[in-house]
């Protein structure tokens, strides 16, 4: 285990979420991303998708609650600093994510690096069978 992050590579955490077409809904109007392929069910239903899809930022969001997780398991085992994303790289959406999906979200570190203190993970979501929806890396600094 790193002493800088308190994380070693192997650590892992899931973070499960059902998305509804409420979910998908709320998301458009926060985001303002209002694009019919993600709220209109007539125009979705003529699209290859054949029905709405969720938004890619919207199944990224549950990538950084899975980072939260670990971010909080690195405080709990006496991290210096303040665990804090550095960004996202690699991101691929792989599958659509559609109403009604339960996803599940695998966050697992790679590597840890003293000095920058930092951890570099690979993440995967897949929904509830079995398919891989999203796939990509993230850097954990600590601050």
């Amino acid at each position: 285990m790193s002493s800088a992050t308190g994380l070693a590579p192997g650590d892992s955490v899931e973070f499960r979420r059902a998305l509804s077409a409420a979910d998908i809904i709320a998301f458009a109007g926060l985001s303002g991303d209002d694009d019919p392929v993600h709220v209109d069910a007539d125009f979705a239903r003529t699209t290859v998708f054949g029905r709405c899809i969720a938004h890619g930022a919207h199944v990224m969001a549950l990538v950084s609650a899975a980072s939260s997780l670990m971010s909080r398991r690195a405080v709990a085992a006496g991290c210096r600093g303040t665990p804090v994303s550095a960004g996202y790289d690699r991101i691929r959406f792989t599958h659509p994510v559609f109403a009604g999906d339960s996803l599940t979200v695998r966050y697992t570190i790679d590597a840890v690096e003293e000095s920058p203190a930092r951890s570099l993970s690979r993440f995967e979501v897949a929904n509830q069978d079995g398919k891989t929806c999203l796939v990509g890396t993230h850097i954990l600094r600590f601050a």
